[in-house]
C-alpha cells in the first residue's frame, strides 16, 4: 500500500511559471523518494542521464558525513513528477509542505530522479549515522526530457565526462550553453553513425558505448567542418543548422564505407595501432570526403546537387592517395621546409594534435588536387 511523505517547504516562483521548492529530507529517505537514472540505451532511443557512481568518492564523503561534526550546505537537486503536489499552509501561502508517495514495494516507481548529488545521496544511504537531515532543492517536471535538460545545466560547468555530454545534448529542446547547442545536431549524426547500419556502427567510443574505438570527439569535429563548408553542407538548412539526415548520413557511409575497402588492412585496428581510426586520420580525410564531393558536384553539376555522392566514386577517388599514407607502417613523406629540409614523420609519431592533424590534412588536400 503506497504511503506519502510530508516535508514542510518553500515554495520559490521564477518567471512565469517556473516553481522552486527548497526542502530538508532526512538523507536516508531521499533514495525512498528519488532514483538515479543511469544513463543507456533503448532499442531505439537514449534513456536515462546520469553518470556512473564513483566508489571512491562516495567513500570520501561517507566518512566524512560519519565524523564528529558534519555539515553539507549544498543541497540535492531533484526533480519530481507530476503525482508529487505542494499543499499551501493558508491560501495563496508560499510556506506550506510537499507531499511525496512513498512505498516499500519494489515494484513501485518512485517518484522523483536526482538531477545532482548522486554520490551524497549514496555516501548518506551507506552511512552508518541515525540521522542527517539533508537540504533539497526540487522542481516538479513534465516529462523525462525536462530532467534531462536541468540535469545538463546543472552539470554543464562541471568536469563531467564530454562523452556523456555530447550524446544527451542531441535529446534536449531547451537552449543549451554555446558550445555544447553547437554541437547538439553533429552529436546526433554522431549517434545515427554509431547505431545504425553503416560501416562505424559500434566503433564511436560514447557514454553508452565504452567499447569504441574512435573518440566521438573526432567524429564530431569531423561533422561540424563538414556541416559549415563541406560534403555535408548542401544538404543543411541554413535557419536551423540542422538539414536533410538520410542524404547526409548516406554521404558519410558511402565515404567510409570505401575508406574501409581501400584501407582494409587498417580499418579494424586500434588507434594506437594505427592512425586511421585516430583523431589524426579522421579528420584529415573527413577534410579530404568535403574534396572529393566537390570535385564530384563540379564534374556532374547542379543536377546532383540534391544527391550524395556515391560509394563507387569515393572509392575510386581514394585509391589515388592510397599510397602515400603510412596508417600503421613506414614514415610519412610530407615534402621539404622552407629551409629544404626533408619533413618526415613515422606513422606512430603522430598524435592527436592541431598540428599534426593539419599536417596530414594539408598533405593529403594538396596531393590529391594535384594528382
Amino acid at each position: 500500500m503506497n504511503k506519502t511523505l510530508k516535508v514542510p517547504a518553500l515554495r520559490i516562483r521564477q518567471g512565469k511559471e517556473r516553481q522552486l521548492f527548497s526542502l530538508a529530507i532526512e538523507g536516508k529517505n531521499i533514495t525512498r523518494v528519488a532514483a538515479i537514472s543511469r544513463i543507456r540505451r533503448g532499442e531505439e532511443d537514449l534513456l536515462g542521464y546520469q553518470r556512473p557512481e564513483v566508489q571512491s568518492h562516495i567513500r570520501e564523503i561517507q566518512r566524512y558525513i560519519e565524523s564528529e561534526n558534519p555539515m553539507i550546505p549544498n543541497p540535492v537537486i531533484i526533480a519530481f513528477d507530476e503525482r508529487v503536489e505542494f499543499e499551501s499552509s493558508q491560501e495563496n501561502s508560499d510556506i506550506g509542505y510537499l507531499v511525496i508517495p512513498v512505498s516499500d514495494n519494489e515494484d513501485f516507481i518512485k517518484p522523483g530522479f536526482i538531477v545532482d548529488g548522486q554520490q551524497r545521496t549514496a555516501a548518506l544511504r551507506d552511512a552508518e549515522i541515525e540521522s542527517f537531515m539533508m537540504p533539497v532543492s526540487a522542481f516538479i517536471a513534465n516529462n523525462d526530457e525536462e530532467q534531462r535538460e536541468q540535469f545538463m545545466l546543472v552539470n554543464s560547468t562541471k568536469p563531467l565526462p564530454k562523452t556523456l555530454l555530447h550524446e544527451l545534448a542531441p535529446h534536449t529542446k531547451g537552449r543549451l550553453p554555446s558550445d555544447l547547442q553547437a554541437r547538439k545536431f553533429p552529436s546526433l549524426l554522431t549517434q545515427r553513425l554509431n547505431f545504425g547500419e553503416g560501416p562505424l556502427k559500434g566503433k564511436i567510443k560514447t557514454a553508452t558505448n565504452p567499447e569504441g574505438i574512435i573518440a566521438d570527439t573526432s567524429i564530431i569535429k569531423m561533422l561540424d567542418a563538414s556541416l559549415k563548408e563541406g560534403a555535408l553542407y548542401r544538404f543543411r538548412d541554413p535557419e536551423t543548422g540542422m538539414g536533410d539526415e538520410s542524404k547526409m548520413l548516406s554521404v558519410l557511409n558511402h565515404f567510409w564505407s570505401a575508406v574501409k575497402e581501400v584501407f582494409s588492412e587498417d580499418w579494424e585496428k586500434k588507434p594506437r595501432d594505427s592512425r586511421l581510426l585516430h583523431g589524426v586520420g579522421v579528420l584529415s580525410l573527413g577534410s579530404l570526403m568535403d574534396e572529393i564531393d566537390q570535385l564530384y558536384m563540379t564534374i556532374k553539376g547542379s543536377e546532383v546537387r540534391g544527391e550524395p555522392t556515391p560509394y563507387d566514386f569515393f572509392k575510386a577517388e581514394l585509391e589515388t592517395i592510397k599510397d602515400v599514407c603510412h596508417w600503421s607502417s613506414g614514415a610519412w613523406d610530407f615534402g621539404k621546409d622552407i629551409e629544404g629540409q626533408p619533413i618526415k614523420r613515422r606513422w606512430n609519431e603522430l598524435q592527436n594534435l592541431s598540428k599534426d592533424i593539419s599536417l596530414v590534412t594539408d598533405y593529403l588536400v594538396d596531393y590529391y588536387q594535384n594528382s
